[in-house]
């Protein structure tokens, strides 16, 4: 899931780079090896599944100490770009690059961190319906991939070399914008070393501080946002068509971290159009109506996690206008938010059933 995402993703790192001149910076690279095996989470791929993936993450990450206050928040996050190389031990699928914006958080006492990356991927061998018809998981060259990792980590044992261990869960998928789409997903454990830079001028000990955060809130505003993208349904050949979901909601701030959220969307789908089309001619018994309509409403809560001027978004939805069965009529909706001044914003999101995704959002908002 979750296609391009990487661009905004990019965006938070960079926005750590625009800091006061007297700002130390640290930063660190890390080299790990891992070794896995692909998931059978859809009997699809089951052809898909003949070995164990190996690979190589490389990682980059700034590591902040506390200068700026949202760090310290979230218990002072790494932030940085991660690299990984995977051959996914099969024929079919290949060999897969991909490049990551990622966050690592810290817990027992920075012995834990929890590494979320979003990214894009570079597959070696895509589907292609004459030479690879086979490979029923990737349906384009370019794939969103999403990085879970969780890392045992010791870090500046010795003149800034550190070690980890860990596992986690490689995610590559285009999010329906082109099929076939089963996607893959790969549980690895991995070891690694890792190097501080500057280590000497490093704190030792970063404390977590209470910043009153339940002492900040915002009234209630009012927001406008435009969603668009391709997709393409779930038979190979149907072609790529534009959609447009128009959306308003009303948010409440109600500390540093936390926003919720109410609205409605209105969804207008070229590809359902289409799809209608086709089964209405290929499937006659279902007796799909004639001018049958192919959009749908929904009304939705949500949830943003704030990191400065980004945000994590969370949405559950329901459609109430649904004249056509498409999935389910419970969607969700998860991405990245960058708010470009106080009532502008840009985010990239997927739009999906349960893990099934129909769609990349690329969106433009007006908060009021």
């Amino acid at each position: 899931m979750k296609l391009f995402t990487f661009i905004v993703l990019v965006g938070v790192c960079l926005q750590g780079a625009i800091a006061q001149q007297n700002e130390l910076k640290f930063h660190e690279v890390k080299a790990e090896y891992f070794y896995g095996t692909i998931i059978e989470h859809n009997p699809d791929i089951a052809h898909l599944i003949t070995g164990h993936p190996t690979g190589l993450i490389l990682s980059y990450n700034r590591k902040p100490y506390g200068y700026n206050e949202w760090e310290g928040r979230y218990n002072y996050p790494d932030w940085g770009f991660t690299y990984i190389y995977q051959d996914l031990d099969n024929q079919f699928l290949g060999e897969n690059h991909s490049l990551y914006g990622h966050f690592n958080f810290y817990f027992w006492k920075r012995r834990l961190s929890i590494g979320v990356g979003q990214g894009i991927a570079y597959a070696s061998n895509p589907y292609d319906k004459e030479t690879n018809f086979e490979n029923n998981a990737y349906g384009s060259r370019f794939l969103s991939s999403t990085l879970l990792k969780f890392n045992f980590v010791q870090e500046n044992i010795v003149d800034g070399l550190g070690v980890n261990l860990g596992m986690g869960v490689i995610h590559y998928s285009n999010a329906n914008f082109k099929a076939p789409n089963n996607s893959t997903n790969t549980f690895y454990l991995s070891a690694g070393v890792s190097y501080l830079f500057n280590h000497i001028n490093y704190p030792e000990a970063l404390v977590p501080v209470a910043w009153g955060s339940e002492y900040y809130a915002e009234r209630f505003h009012l927001n406008f946002v435009v969603r668009s993208g391709v997709n393409e349904a779930d038979v190979n050949g149907l072609g790529q068509y534009p959609f447009v979901t128009l959306s308003a909601f009303v948010d409440k701030r109600i500390n540093y971290k936390s926003t919720f959220q109410l609205g409605a969307d209105l969804f207008i789908s070229r590809m359902i159009e289409e799809l209608i089309k086709y089964r209405r001619v290929a499937f006659p018994g279902d007796n799909l109506k004639e001018g049958l309509d192919a959009r749908r409403i929904g009304v939705f809560i949500g949830h943003e996690l704030r990191f400065n001027k980004v945000a994590f978004v969370s949405q559950v939805g329901y459609y109430t206008y649904w004249p056509y069965e498409f999935e389910n009529r419970i969607y969700n909706r998860l991405g990245l938010k960058r708010y470009i001044t106080e009532n502008l914003f840009a985010s990239v999101t997927v739009k999906a059933h349960y893990a099934k995704a129909e769609a990349v959002e690329f969106s433009l908002g007006l908060r009021l």
